[in-house]
């Protein structure tokens, strides 16, 4: 039995855990030992700071009985689920790691059923657990020294901060382009708001206006709209209206007036319009069924700000469907569709939908077809073997193919053996020719003979990202000297019909910024099936 925990007399021990958590939990009970046993061991004036591995009742010991506060930082909440917390040296990382030991629970009958939760709650004897947690003290726990990660030393920052442009409200840029709260994430549910429609008797709706375009389905055969907005009802359509199941129409006129909220169609409109202004698309047609379709304006590649994406779309009432980033496309194919989704949506979603779309200068657009420039490329063919004419090269039609697929041309094709020496210097020739695109060819793997990154490097690329999680076309490299962008490619793209290049080379045409961040994303449908009839790119690879 302890005389005191955290420097406190039993009585005084309870009285700060009840005034702190109204209640003396057993959880926090066990904390304050726990809290002991990894100070005890710290060295005198050892500033420290707190890892807690859980968020039930622990954190709170930490905050009653140290100088570590969420607040101010000092204590970390790391949920894995542990009943555990790390007490360690703010600059070091060293320190001690405590825990609530099961293999010790032997005598402590009560504290077991509490703690493995063998025992509901209402078969617990409070005052008997009470006891066993005193008299236990720290034998039931495990402390051991341990160095924390350094991603858990030095003042934790939010970064630059912006302003959402979908709640006007300041979040750390670092989560995107909106705020969390803004990609589907926020805990506060918003009820749905609907304004007040009036339906009539179908009977009545002769020589009356269609309010909304009204589907009719037939398995197998159709889908489309049997009657459309504006349409007006004749005594003919009573029966076709009947065999569709409409019993009641809304109509025009009929107190459906909808102030404050926004007609579908004219709510899609809207939204198309800004994708279109935005974006280099156009529409198909005006909208059908609160929905529109959008065109590619020009060839080029299709890209997608995925968190804004998902942004619009947590709005619920309103959906934007597009393709896949990075999709190569040409003017006139459908690259997506926006709809609205009620009837009437309110004229505060389609605000906040179209501060999303329109997110002003700078944030570029939610989608759009970014035009590829037609570069005057130069290939560098490196390995002695080629050099010397040993083996016949092959690697400058595959390059040439793929680059004529995408409007540009090889323009310059040199070679250079594996001397780092003269890979630098042949870079340099195809700048000098005016390539505005470097391409090189092989030695990019981890063989002590593939010099090729050196030379890369003695020729002065920077901002060099190598590897990618893409197979084939992992030993991929990517860079620049100035403003010409310099790709490594690696030898698998003689074996195979696709590989990275293909995913990579019309992103660097289109002039989109390349992050390790990104690339490390690629890793989702980077895995080739290598099928005996390629169809690339109408399949899963690079999505």
């Amino acid at each position: 039995m302890h005389a005191t925990v955290c420097n406190l007399t039993r009585e005084e021990y309870l009285k700060r855990i009840t005034e702190f958590h109204n209640y003396a939990a057993p959880g926090l009970l066990v904390g304050g030992f726990m809290v002991d046993a990894a100070r005890r061991e710290l060295p005198e004036g050892t500033l420290f700071e707190a890892l807690c591995e859980t968020q039930a009742c622990l954190p709170d010991a930490i905050q009653l009985f140290t100088p570590c506060t969420v607040g101010n930082g000092w204590l970390r909440i790391h949920d894995l689920g542990r009943y555990a917390l790390t007490l360690y040296d703010k600059y070091t990382g060293k320190g001690f790691r405590t825990f609530l030991d099961p293999s010790k629970f032997g005598p402590f009958p009560e504290i077991e059923g509490w703690f493995l939760k063998r025992k509901a709650k209402k078969d617990q004897d409070t005052a008997v657990l009470q006891e066993e947690i005193f008299s236990a003290g720290d034998s039931i726990l495990t402390t051991r020294a341990v160095e924390v990660s350094p991603a858990f030393l030095g003042k934790y920052s939010k970064g630059d901060i912006a302003v959402c442009t979908v709640c006007g409200e300041a979040y750390p840029s670092k989560h995107g382009s909106v705020c969390l709260g803004c990609t589907g994430r926020d805990p506060v549910v918003r009820a749905a708001v609907r304004p007040c429609l009036h339906a009539v008797p179908v009977e009545e709706a002769v020589g009356r206006q269609a309010l909304h375009d009204m589907t009719q389905v037939e398995p197998g055969k159709s889908k489309d709209a049997a009657f459309t907005r504006g349409q007006t009802f004749g005594a003919q359509d009573l029966c076709r209206l009947q065999r569709m199941g409409r019993m009641h129409v809304y109509v025009a006129g009929e107190d459906n007036s909808a102030e404050g909220f926004i007609h579908e169609d004219d709510a899609a409109k809207a939204l198309a319009e800004a994708l279109c202004r935005n974006g280099a698309m156009v529409q198909a047609g005006p909208p059908r069924e609160g929905k529109i379709t959008l065109l590619a304006q020009r060839d080029g590649l299709f890209t997608v700000d995925r968190d804004r994406l998902a942004a619009l779309n947590a709005l619920a009432d309103v959906a934007l469907s597009v393709r896949h980033d990075g999709t190569v496309v040409k003017s006139g194919q459908p690259v997506g569709g926006v709809r609205a989704i009620p009837l009437f949506l309110g004229q505060d979603t389609l605000e906040r939908a179209m501060r999303l779309v329109d997110a002003g200068a700078g944030a570029g657009a939610i989608a759009e077809v970014r035009p590829m420039r037609a570069a005057k490329a130069g290939a560098l063919i490196t390995g002695t073997e080629v050099f010397t004419g040993l083996v016949e090269d092959k690697f400058a039609d595959v390059l040439s193919a793929k680059l004529k697929a995408l409007g540009s041309e090889l323009a310059e094709v040199h070679f250079a053996p594996d001397n780092a020496a003269e890979i630098a210097a042949g870079v340099r020739e195809l700048l000098d020719a005016g390539c505005d695109l470097v391409l090189t060819s092989a030695g990019m793997s981890v063989d002590p003979g593939d010099v090729t990154m050196q030379g890369l490097v003695d020729a002065g690329v920077t901002d060099v990202l190598f590897g990618m999680p893409v197979l084939p076309g992992n030993m991929t490299l990517l860079g620049r000297i100035g403003s010409v962008p310099v790709m490594g490619v690696p030898a698998c793209a003689l074996f195979h019909a696709v590989t990275s290049l293909d995913l990579l080379l019309p992103r660097v045409l289109a002039g989109q910024s390349i992050t390790r961040a990104f690339l490390a994303r690629m890793g989702h449908g980077g895995f080739c099936l290598n099928c005996a009839r390629c169809t690339f790119p109408h399949c899963p690879f690079g999505k």
